[in-house]
């Protein structure tokens, strides 16, 4: 995977080199697979449906889903409805217990990426990234292509896009600091995008980074957003509740919205009061991915610690 040489917001963007397939990326047939679940979830279409519609046989497909999330399309599907978000938001309700009939097996470990974070200064808010120096690269990842963002003080972007949409998203991440250097170095960003998407390297004495640029409320709202554990869902009004802020469901969507650390700032677990998804800046489609990639990771673990708990 190779890069055109750029450095700055005012030149080309770099662009991954192989837009229009990637071999060792599943997500864009999974992406695929979730739309047509998404427009006919009522209609539960079986596996032999859903392998038609991408033209796939029904054994590949079966296996290039627990490839990438560990759930056969039917769990799959079972993760994403609504029906289970309005679970997820019931706090009393074990990890997982309605979809895969699992309950946890004692506290043990969590399930989610470390994180310890730091917020700018007002000052360093103001200046609008001037004298910053951001270097940015393009990964890979379960979701499609990852563009990464790290300061030297760690990371400070992550978005996301489909092939040939490398330089929209640099646009849309650029423009939140307008007067920031910008640096494409993949050497830098890579160890990111190693850790971020591999759930086998997250360790608690070993937290990922994380800078966060924004308002006092904003931070307020993505710090709230980090204390959703994987397997729950939050409602906007609980976070506002959450933060002091209870009148303020609103404007606490239009910062979950604006997020420049998607998926380790879990945005993607704050959904309406109903249950229903909402809105997700890169797609609604990458939403239901990344739900279902996290339902999949927590039904490994747990069923990894059934098999511990089984006598000898």
């Amino acid at each position: 995977m190779t890069l055109s040489p750029v450095t700055h917001m005012a030149e080309p963007h770099a662009v991954l080199t192989r837009p229009a397939a990637i071999a060792d990326n599943d997500y864009e047939i999974v992406r695929r697979v979730i739309e047509h679940i998404s427009e006919r979830w009522r209609d539960q279409p079986s596996l032999e449906t859903l392998a038609g519609d991408v033209g796939m046989e029904p054994t590949a497909l079966q296996k290039l889903f627990t490839r990438w999330a560990g759930l056969s399309p039917k769990a799959f599907l079972q993760a994403v409805t609504i029906d289970h978000a309005r679970r997820l938001l019931d706090a009393d309700m074990p990890l997982l217990e309605a979809s895969f009939e699992l309950g946890l097996s004692g506290p043990g470990r969590l399930h989610d990426l470390f994180v310890t974070h730091e917020a700018m200064s007002p000052g360093e808010i103001k200046a609008r990234g001037a004298g910053l120096t951001i270097r940015y690269g393009y990964h890979v990842c379960p979701f499609g292509i990852a563009l990464i963002m790290v300061t030297e003080r760690g990371l400070c972007g992550l978005a996301f896009c489909d092939a040939g949409g490398e330089g929209a998203t640099f646009d849309d991440m650029a423009a939140r600091w307008p007067f920031a250097a910008f640096a494409e170095d993949m050497a830098a960003t890579a160890p990111y995008a190693a850790r971020i998407f591999a759930p086998g390297t997250w360790r608690q004495d070993q937290p990922l980074r994380v800078v966060l640029i924004g308002t006092d409320f904003q931070v307020s709202v993505w710090e709230a957003l980090l204390k959703i554990p994987m397997g729950r869902a939050e409602a906007y009004s609980s976070i506002a509740d959450r933060i002091g802020r209870p009148k303020a469901s609103r404007a606490v969507g239009a910062a979950v919205g604006a997020n420049p650390v998607s998926f380790v700032v879990p945005c993607h677990r704050a959904v309406g009061k109903s249950g229903a998804l909402t809105g997700y800046h890169w797609g609604l489609t990458r939403k239901r991915a990344i739900l279902g990639w996290e339902a999949g990771q927590l039904n490994a673990d747990q069923t990894a610690e059934a098999q511990r708990r089984q006598p000898a």
